[in-house]
């Protein structure tokens, strides 16, 4: 990996001087707490606290507390699991703890409580009218849930759009609501539909078979459908949040958004037309026919989405190769999970434990800098203000970068020194011979080099490579 360019100015006191303590995610400087931030981040969470009262409220109140209990533990069996998948998503750019915290609580209490007032309500209004049950099932269920689920990765992206890298943080984030959501549901299912119903009737033993049998079918088997459902909003926000096209940004999440709850309604229609005409197979035939292709399509969608991250390292970081701030090696190294891992069990071997934390930062700030240039490139910053914020956490990144590096650089006794010049790799050999070797086509070994010259002022967006065999500008 480079090392940080001789004669250069130190990194600012807001990049990271040392490594961060272990566990913590690295981070760009925070923002200050000014009292309008504090008066919002305290309403969001008395919001949810009090969602979540009249959520245990409401649903102890109609199934008792020992169905509550009950329900509560079997709901949040799954749970770890779920939430794993959409971590794994997310590990190259991993999002704010906080912001995943408060999707999932934003549909664990936050749409659970708006979507059982207003199905209740719906119920005996369409009750009153003497219309089929089933309607609230298929008509009001599918809009006013979806549209909840949504409401808080849609905050996010209105406020904190800048936390988006694509559409694989809009799976995460309406992904991570979706099982929230999921999660308090299946507490009313679980709880109430099975064990205080079973309870009720035939006694505790059929109450837990219930329970058991309910688990199986709605969890094991149908514990995607909330996820997959929401994802269809979350692909919508993630084109929005990387496009400049306005009209794209509000017609995306819309688009999104609708097809969430069409495929809502048609999940809940299934049961119901295989109980109108007395045919199981409508249901089997729908869930084959057309939610298991669905569902393995966007789990292959996100799979593939997976790796976007590591390819936009490849796309737009050879810009600071050649402008001077990165070597090539340092780019080949970032552009897959595999490559990442071997860097840092390469900075663990030379640096120990305070390399492996530095390396995670610098990967961390170097996939952030190529999704700020991606941006840029994009046209997201429309104003000035915003273009001044990218080029200050531009010129913060690339310090970040510089800081990282003193860790873990120059203390390998394998590797030949070496200084890279922006054009090729100037190496020196124990025995004292030194040799120019251009930079491989693909570079895949990290080279621990010095960057040659001092540190060149940040690449503007619109900058490309002039034709030159200057050093610097390969």
């Amino acid at each position: 990996m480079a090392d940080t360019p001789p004669g250069g100015v130190p990194p600012s006191p807001t990049a990271p001087s040392a490594p961060p303590a272990p566990g913590a995610a690295p981070r760009m400087p925070l923002r200050r707490l000014g009292w309008r931030r504090l008066l919002v981040l305290v309403g969001l969470v008395l919001l949810i606290a009090a969602c979540a009262v009249f959520m245990v409220y409401r649903i102890g109140e109609n199934i008792g507390v020992r169905a509550l209990l009950i329900g509560a533990v079997t709901a949040v069996l799954p749970v770890p699991v779920l939430v794993g998948c959409f971590l794994w998503l997310d590990r190259y750019e991993p999002e704010p703890l906080k912001y995943l915290i408060f999707c999932f609580g934003w549909g664990a209490f936050v749409a659970t409580a708006i979507s059982l007032t207003v199905n209740d309500f719906a119920a005996g209004l369409i009750d009153g009218l003497h219309l089929p049950a089933a309607l609230t099932g298929v008509l009001v269920a599918p809009f006013i849930e979806e549209l909840t689920k949504a409401l808080g990765p849609i905050l996010l992206l209105v406020f904190r759009r800048r936390e988006w890298s694509g559409i694989t943080d809009g799976l995460v984030y309406c992904g991570l609501s979706a099982v929230g959501f999921a999660m308090v549901e299946n507490i009313l299912y679980l709880g109430g539909y099975g064990f205080a119903s079973g309870a009720e009737r035939f006694g505790p033993a059929t109450g837990a078979q219930q329970v058991i049998a309910i688990f199986i079918v709605r969890i094991l088997l149908f514990g995607f459908a909330h996820p997959l459902f929401t994802s269809m909003t979350g692909v919508g926000l993630g084109i929005a949040a990387r496009t400049a096209d306005r009209r794209v940004r509000v017609l995306a999440p819309v688009a999104g958004l609708l097809l969430a709850m069409m495929l809502h309604g048609t999940w809940n229609l299934l049961p119901t037309l295989s109980q109108a005409a007395g045919q199981p197979l409508i249901m089997l035939y729908g869930f084959i026919g057309l939610m298991v292709p669905i569902f393995f399509g966007m789990v292959g969608l996100a799979v593939w989405l997976r790796a976007w991250e590591g390819r936009l390292t490849e796309r737009r970081l050879p810009d600071y190769v050649r402008a001077g701030w990165l070597s090539p090696p340092e780019v080949a190294a970032l552009s897959s999970l595999g490559r990442r891992h071997a860097a840092r069990a390469w900075a663990r071997r030379v640096a120990g434990d305070a390399g492996v934390r530095a390396m995670r930062g610098y990967q961390f700030a170097a996939t952030r800098l190529a999704l700020l240039r991606d941006g840029s490139l994009r046209g997201l910053d429309r104003k000035a203000a915003d273009q001044e914020r990218t080029a200050r956490e531009e010129r913060e990144l690339l310090e970040a970068i510089t800081a990282y590096r003193s860790f873990f650089v120059g203390r390998d006794p394998q590797a030949p020194a070496g200084v890279w010049d922006g054009d090729r790799y100037h190496l020196r050999f124990p025995d004292g011979s030194e040799r120019a070797v251009a930079a491989p086509v693909e570079p895949v070994v990290p080279i621990p080099v010095v960057l040659g010259g001092p540190p060149p002022a940040p690449v503007p967006p619109g900058w490309h490579p002039p034709h030159s065999g200057r050093p610097g500008h390969a």
